[in-house]
């Protein structure tokens, strides 16, 4: 049986009518259940594990169950669409009836992406797909050139992250349809902007998850946080992998999806040959459809095998999250020391520099933390391999009030950290919001039954139990306050601070695209930088009352205490060979050589 007789997972219009295709290697029976009409059609087994039928005289919108041995009856792991949630019945979905736009579209180079990562949910007054796409010109005139979708896989109840996913092929039924989807890609290639999908492959969430009573999805080989890690080396892992890839390969192609973060790839254990992220990489890269397609993994051990070819042993992937250049600005601006923060206790500029310089800062040296090695050479790794940020889902919701970053530091600090990251030679990622200093903030919540979100109420309350520095009452994530709280005041966008943020993250993306791609950090002290960018010299100083080495008879071009983005400024002051910051800040100067 050949990979194209197994592939795609799922219910697939045909002229002839519905062909269901499931993997279901724990079943020696599968039938089709039409759920209106009761009607049942035993399903043909055609090797490992595999089973199909077409079922003649039905079509898109159709609804039904798979049942296993005479007996239980489950929703399709590989669903197009659930929409009466998670628990109740699949619905056929023709992903060729969508009238596409697109064939223009040729995609964005690595190099050229700012991504903005943003929650379907909370990001406009809608929490729906049709109101993101509404407010795809606001970000293409700010200067995203890559909309992030938090996880829209459908997950149980009427809000949550996404990282609870149930049904992995099926757009979230809070969030609008499948087309809705489509027609939010569509809109956003259009206006000359690619779409990131986040997908999770290291876990499934804990309620309405079925594909594990279909096969062996959990192998006790390994241990993640959620428990059994997924079955990608154990007896039974080739289907569970032929699921995953199938995955990312229906978004791919029903979706026209630019590319994924991927979630947490340090919890993916396969002892395989050849790793499931160098399987992704290459199944994707073999796609002879659409432009070029994007992986970029998020994963904190600073490992360059992610990024190198598959060629020379490595993954193949085309970027990575790096958490150094986060904390190390967090330590050095806000003053966080708890958690993994403790690595980078009394950072300084010149770590900053390093990791500006090579993409991150800990290659081999000793956590303080672990007590042992962190991370690996990044001489293979290219700045625009990197994404770094001050703010992330992770980054906000994971804090136990989901306080941003600028709502525990001064202004000027934070525009000061924010043209680290927008200026920088990596690739920036935005979280939705940051870039007008947002007052809300985004919460950790969800929508569980009663037992399961006592549950996680009890764990996230226990969470922050040993934080020192943390007293007082954590909102409970089952509260639907809480998910109302995490919802983006968008009318703020027009009033001060937030207008002039606003403004400053505009005209620095602007800026961002003149800027050649050679770059070289320099530290000036434990809280001076300077960024030398071909003919531009980016000053940073991140704390008051600095003196930073400025090119003699440069031309300022930009500097962050411009009168439209501060209310009371305080701007910097050249002093021959200096500039001199009486606030926290940053500056541009424009030299006709490089200094």
């Amino acid at each position: 049986m050949s990979r194209s007789d197994r592939f795609p997972l799922g219910a697939l219009p045909t002229d002839a009518g519905v062909l269901f295709r499931v993997w279901a290697p724990r079943a020696e029976r599968v039938d089709v259940v039409l759920t209106e009409t009761d009607a049942v059609y035993p399903m043909d087994a055609i090797g490992r594990g595999y089973f199909e039928r077409t079922v003649p005289g039905i079509g898109a919108g159709t609804r039904y169950k798979f049942r296993l041995d005479g007996d239980a009856v489950y929703p399709d792991p590989a669903s197009r669409y659930q929409p009466e949630g998670v628990h109740g019945p699949s619905m056929v979905v023709d992903p060729s009836a969508y009238a596409w736009q697109d064939a223009g579209w040729t995609g964005r180079p690595l190099q050229e992406l700012v991504f903005y990562e943003l929650y379907v949910g909370t990001f406009s007054p809608e929490g729906t797909f049709a109101g993101v796409r509404e407010r795809l010109p606001y970000l293409r005139d700010l200067g995203v050139t890559a909309v992030e979708l938090m996880p829209v896989a459908d997950f149980p109840g009427r809000w949550n992250w996404g990282y609870d996913h149930a049904a992995l092929y099926a757009p979230s039924r809070a969030y609008g349809t499948p087309d809705d989807l489509r027609a939010l890609v569509d809109e956003a290639h259009r206006l000359g902007m690619a779409v990131f999908l986040d997908v999770i492959y290291n876990h499934l969430g804990p309620d309405g998850a079925y594909a594990a009573a279909y096969g062996p999805f959990f192998t006790s080989k390994h241990r993640t946080p959620w428990g059994d890690a997924i079955n990608l080396d154990d007896e039974g892992s080739e289907g569970v992998r032929h699921f995953f890839l199938d995955n990312a390969l229906h978004w791919l192609r029903e979706y026209h999806v630019d590319g994924f973060r991927l979630d947490a790839t340090h919890a993916l254990f396969d002892d395989s040959p050849t790793h499931f992220l160098a399987e992704l990489s290459a199944a994707v890269a073999a796609l002879d459809e659409g432009p070029r397609r994007w992986l970029i993994a998020e994963d904190h051990r600073n490992l360059n095998t992610l990024v190198r070819p598959r060629s020379e042993g490595g993954y193949g992937l085309d970027g990575v999250w790096v958490d150094d250049v986060h904390h190390l600005l967090r330590n050095m601006t806000a003053g966080d020391t708890e958690g993994y923060y403790a690595d980078f206790r009394d950072a300084t500029a010149a770590q900053l520099a390093k990791a500006l310089n090579q993409g991150w800062y800990y290659d081999g040296q000793r956590s303080p933390t672990s007590g042992r090695p962190r991370g690996t050479d990044a001489t293979p790794v290219r700045h625009e391999q990197c994404v770094v940020f001050i703010q992330n889902h992770d980054q906000v919701g994971n804090r136990p009030l989901g306080d941003r970053l600028h709502h525990r530091i001064p202004l000027p600090v934070y525009r000061a950290a924010s043209a680290t990251i927008l200026l920088a030679p990596e690739l920036p990622l935005l979280f939705m919001g940051q870039e007008w200093a947002a007052s809300t903030p985004f919460l950790f919540f969800s929508d569980h039954a009663p037992e399961l979100g006592r549950l996680v109420t009890e764990g996230r309350k226990k969470e922050f139990d040993a934080f020192s520095g943390f007293q007082g009452d954590v909102p409970d994530p089952q509260d639907p306050a809480t998910f109302e709280r995490s919802r983006l005041r968008w009318e703020e966008r027009a009033q001060p601070p937030h207008a002039g943020m606003h403004r400053l993250y505009r005209d620095l993306l602007r800026l961002r695209r003149d800027l050649p791609a050679d770059a070289e950090a320099h530290a000036h002290g434990p809280r001076g930088l300077t960024l030398r960018r071909g003919p531009y010299l980016i000053a940073i100083a991140l704390a008051d009352d600095l003196r930073l080495p400025w090119p003699a008879g440069a031309e300022l071009v930009w500097h962050s205490e411009q009168p439209e983005y501060a209310e009371a400024p305080r701007p910097p002051v050249i002093e021959g060979a200096t500039i001199h910051f009486p606030v926290a800040g940053a500056a541009v100067a424009r030299t006709e050589q490089p200094g």
